[in-house]
């Protein structure tokens, strides 16, 4: 794989890891229109990384706060807002472990997983994120629970399929669940965080074989143009969330999977 090649790849995963209209599946569409056989899943997930870091970034303080709060209960002294930080983890834990079962099943199919397949599962997530039009967002954090726990963790799952967006799909589910816009887009992202270093983890092994395909000036390529245009396209996404326009990326995605199922 070229420089130029990984370059436009990272760019590919980093604008549509975030926004709602599948990064796995542009990446599957744009390795076919470039002409790149088959590499390791490990060079997909390390790009993801790279947006992880975004995450990372941009929720810093909800992080911190969660960890801060760990590290008291353990020190047994809390302090005030703890409490409301700490209810987030077993919904996170929930969430995570059904992502996995999920994920690990659909995995399994990976082959199967061509433009034509993408391209009608773009059809797919624009239906979900139309359907968030009829969602009534008023859950906080305050009473966020299992139900929460179980609608993200299925709905992320099944974002492993490549056309089915991650972040659009998790954030619609916590939508549906009754989660309020804010919460639900935070949530989700704070939900991506142990599934990318799982993802990272189950597939480390393949990092001798990737390093023969892939030149290391290739993988920083990608790695830092995913990042960048990442953090750009997750502030733009957290903006529309909060106004409520998540549907609007069905308008791209109908066409897109039009074009998909028709030409490749």
């Amino acid at each position: 794989m070229s420089v130029f090649q990984a370059f436009i790849l990272g760019l590919v995963q980093g604008l549509t890891e975030f926004l709602p209209v599948s990064s796995s599946g542009h990446l599957v569409v744009a390795r076919e229109y470039l002409g790149i056989e088959t590499i390791p899943v490990l060079f997909d997930v390390l790009l993801h990384v790279a947006t992880l870091l975004v995450v990372v970034i941009v929720f810093r303080r909800r992080i911190g706060l969660i960890l801060g709060a760990l590290w008291r209960v353990f020190k047994r002294a809390p302090v005030e807002g703890d409490r409301l930080n700490l209810r987030l983890i077993p919904p996170l834990f929930i969430a995570t472990v059904l992502t996995a079962g999920v994920g690990f099943g659909v995995s399994r199919f990976e082959e199967y997983f061509t433009g034509r397949l993408t391209s009608l599962l773009f059809l797919v997530t624009a239906g979900v994120l139309l359907l968030t039009l009829l969602s009534k967002p008023k859950r906080s954090y305050e009473v966020i629970g299992l139900r929460e726990a179980l609608w993200t963790g299925i709905g992320q799952g099944l974002g492993v399929f490549p056309g089915i967006s991650r972040s659009g799909i998790t954030i619609a589910s916590g939508l549906f669940a009754g989660m309020k816009r804010e919460e639900a887009g935070e949530f989700a992202f704070l939900l991506s965080i142990p599934a990318i270093l799982g993802a990272l983890l189950l597939k480390w092994g393949e990092r001798a074989e990737m390093m023969e395909m892939i030149p290391a000036s290739s993988l920083i390529a990608g790695f830092v143009a995913s990042f960048a245009v990442g953090m750009a396209a997750l502030i733009f996404l957290l903006r529309l969330i909060r106004k409520g326009k998540l549907h609007l990326f069905a308008i791209y995605l109908i066409p897109a999977a039009i074009f998909g199922l028709l030409f490749l």
